[in-house]
């Protein structure tokens, strides 16, 4: 057991020796000065608009994390104060969809997938898929471009407001 030991010590004290002097590797991206700065924000915090503003108080709400300043890439967040039934639309961008509070159905291609909290999923651009949402859910979105919708039967309205 002590010759364990000592072996042990030997080869910690070893390695803290032999880096003695050396100056630990910078990123390579510490060095640029143009590089965007890192970003956080708190739930607390955050800046929602209505994504439906007829609906009031019941309409869905964004949140833009943030956008690429390159490449338009979007993250975004949007919760559901009330349960509602998004009609079919698609994005100019591939787009995820994380589940953080809540659930939602997802449906495409003649499918349709229920998925809660931690659940993920991938449409390629232009795919025209739809959702239905439970009240109070927040999902975490990415697209690869700028974040647009385009509305293949109109925008929901009331009549989309589900139980």
């Amino acid at each position: 057991m002590k010759a364990v030991l000592w072996l042990t010590v030997a080869v910690v004290v070893g390695a803290a020796v032999s880096g003695r002097g050396q100056q630990p590797a910078q990123p390579a991206h510490a060095a640029k000065a143009d590089m965007p700065a890192a970003v956080f924000k708190n739930y607390d915090d955050l800046k929602w608009d209505r994504i439906l503003p007829d609906l009031g108080p019941k309409s869905p709400e964004i949140c833009i994390l943030h956008v690429d300043a390159r490449t338009r890439a979007t993250k975004l967040l949007i919760r559901t104060p009330a349960a509602i039934h998004v009609r079919k639309h698609w994005h100019s961008g591939n787009e995820t969809h994380t589940m953080v509070v809540g659930t939602a159905e997802f449906g495409c291609d003649d499918q349709r997938v229920k998925q809660g909290p931690g659940s993920f999923n991938y449409l390629p651009a232009r795919m025209v898929h739809e959702a239905w949402t439970s009240a109070g859910s927040v999902v975490f979105i990415t697209v690869d471009t700028a974040w647009d919708v385009n509305w293949v039967e109109g925008a929901p309205t009331a009549a989309d407001l589900t139980k």
